[in-house]
């Protein structure tokens, strides 16, 4: 006997719901808030820290891409469309992840623009709050598709903004969805004082990033590198004189802060040591 109109469509509503609840419940990526973190550190995606999303690059002029494919190590894709992103860019992503930690994901996270620049370690100005309006919508205009081993995330790195100018604050929201990004191990958390000492040393900064990611860091190409961090360095053998350069600068900062960091360039071979975290650490014994 067919089953009636009106409760077939009842029937295909409760097994919708149901798919969607399982999505939410789910393990490790649909947790309703991420694990805590100290003030110390930056917890950041893998794939946004071993990736080109965003780019060692200076200040200048960014173009605008669509669907463009941006290098990304271990497999993973990404397929971005806005402006190019840099490593201020970040610096405030990883600032409005940190502010919304102890919430629900999708919560609204309300904040002065006087405590988020203190966070980030500038002072209150209108030429800062300026520059921080232009992180805030750049990241807020993305649209990426972000595939992470069998999960894939489409949408922005910030959901939506909402300015009191007169309280000169923020309401801002994440999309719940984009906490697919932190399944499992896939995430890392970043030393904040050191990436501080390397601010405006944007390729210092996203080697920093990149290889805080890595428990074990093997030897790459120095091509392979220029790819990965979105240099515009017109020449490897350009781009071979910034990296060595950037190469120090992390090495000072890192060993400056208790992290001995070491490196050498042989021929277009890059060779690091990095100091685990005490989690890499773990990881590292689990192999053995």
């Amino acid at each position: 006997m067919p089953i009636p109109a009106r409760i077939f469509a009842l029937l295909e509503e409760r097994n919708q719901l149901s798919s969607e609840q399982s999505l939410e419940d789910g393990p490790e990526q649909n947790r309703s808030q991420l694990p805590h973190w100290s003030d110390s550190v930056r917890r950041v995606p893998n794939v946004a820290l071993r990736s080109a999303l965003f780019g060692a690059i200076s200040k200048g002029h960014r173009p605008y891409v669509e669907r463009a494919e941006i290098h990304a190590q271990g497999g993973n894709s990404i397929l971005y469309t806005g402006v190019h992103l840099d490593q201020g860019d970040l610096d405030v992503w990883e600032t409005v992840l940190h502010m919304a930690r102890a919430q629900e994901w999708g919560a609204e996270c309300r904040v002065t623009a006087y405590r988020l620049l203190k966070v980030l370690g500038k002072t209150d100005t209108g030429k800062n709050r300026q520059i921080l309006d232009r992180h805030l919508s750049r990241l807020k205009a993305t649209a990426l598709q972000v595939r992470v081993g069998e999960h894939s995330y489409e949408g922005s790195l910030i959901h939506e903004v909402y300015r009191d100018h007169g309280k000169r604050s923020y309401v801002i929201r994440l999309d719940t969805k984009l906490r697919m990004l932190f399944v499992g191990d896939q995430f890392t958390d970043v030393d904040w004082s050191v990436r501080q000492a390397l601010h405006g040393k944007p390729l210092a900064q996203w080697l920093h990033g990149f290889y805080a990611s890595h428990a074990n860091p093997f030897p790459l190409k120095v091509e392979t590198l220029h790819r990965l961090c979105g240099s515009r360095a017109s020449s490897l053998y350009d781009f071979k004189k910034d990296l060595r350069r950037a190469l120090g600068s992390l090495a000072e900062a890192s060993t400056t802060e208790g992290q001995p960091f070491s490196y050498e360039i042989l021929g277009d071979l890059v060779r690091v040591k990095t100091t685990p975290s005490p989690s890499q650490r773990r990881h590292l014994a689990r192999k053995r």
